[in-house]
């Protein structure tokens, strides 16, 4: 079991409002770009909020999921549902690596010493970094791999995705979207449909990894905490969803990304 103390935040003011506007700002980050901005909600738990690395994956997978189940009714109509399950092949084809990804990763999680979560999270920052830049700033075209290639490179990249996901929190849409188009030659609205129906399933089976372990007795001691961050998360979401345009991405996205690997540089320098 990790090192990592089920901590109770230590910012001062936990009042409903500061809370909740924390996670709004996330949110219209995350919205701006098309994302839950889970990415971004980690560094403040742990930075702003006082939480130690590993209570805040847990509860920052708890904002996720929760961000995501109220994401999927809205994406699956903008995308007909008949084309979504038409393509199911490419969902399950990810899911084979993405569920044992999740259940290796949370595995892992609570069982590093908190130092060292402290700096493969860090990592992890620079990684989503990378793909946040490579995602909105390329022109992503699909690999064209025969069938024999294809499903095991889909199963290895989901085993991939499910660990980052399960080991920072997130719901995994920043790398699954790409992998999709890349992969599976799929455009990238239906990408980000068939992503939230892998993270789903892949988030629930983090979770039931992380319920055997005393530290995910985080999220009752601070259902309130997340429950008002996640409905902050929600909300900023939409209205990012609002503002998606208003900034180019020549600013917005370099602007995110420095946010992502400053993050990543205190969160590689925290005791």
């Amino acid at each position: 079991m990790s090192t990592d103390q089920t901590l109770r935040p230590t910012w001062p003011t936990r009042s409903a409002p500061v809370v909740f506007g924390a996670g709004a700002a996330i949110g219209v980050l995350g919205g701006m770009i098309g994302l839950g901005g889970a990415e971004f909600r980690l560094p403040l738990l742990i930075g702003l909020f006082g939480f130690a690395a590993l209570s805040a994956v847990i509860l920052n997978k708890a904002m996720s999921l929760v961000v995501v189940l109220v994401a999927l009714p809205a994406r699956l109509s903008a995308v007909p549902a008949a084309d979504v399950a038409a393509r199911w092949p490419v969902a399950v084809n990810l899911l084979a690596g993405s569920l044992l990804g999740a259940w290796a990763g949370a595995s892992w999680a609570v069982r590093m010493r908190s130092s060292t979560l402290y700096r493969v999270l860090a990592v992890l920052m620079v990684l989503m970094a990378a793909a946040l830049v490579l995602t909105h700033t390329t022109t992503l075209a699909a690999l064209a791999l025969p069938l024999w290639a294809q499903v095991p490179a889909g199963a290895a990249a989901g085993f991939g995705i499910g660990v980052v996901a399960a080991i920072m929190g997130v719901a995994g849409g920043e790398l699954l979207i790409p992998t999709i188009v890349l992969l599976f030659g799929e455009d990238i609205k239906t990408a980000g449909s068939l992503s939230l129906l892998v993270s789903l399933p892949t988030m629930l089976v983090a979770f039931a990894r992380y319920s055997r372990d005393g530290s995910f007795s985080v999220l009752g001691a601070n259902l309130r905490f997340t429950v008002t961050m996640a409905a902050g998360s929600i909300a900023g979401a939409v209205l990012g969803g609002l503002l998606l345009g208003a900034f180019p991405d020549v600013v917005l996205i370099p602007a995110l990304a420095v946010i992502l690997l400053v993050s990543a540089v205190k969160l590689a320098r925290h005791d």
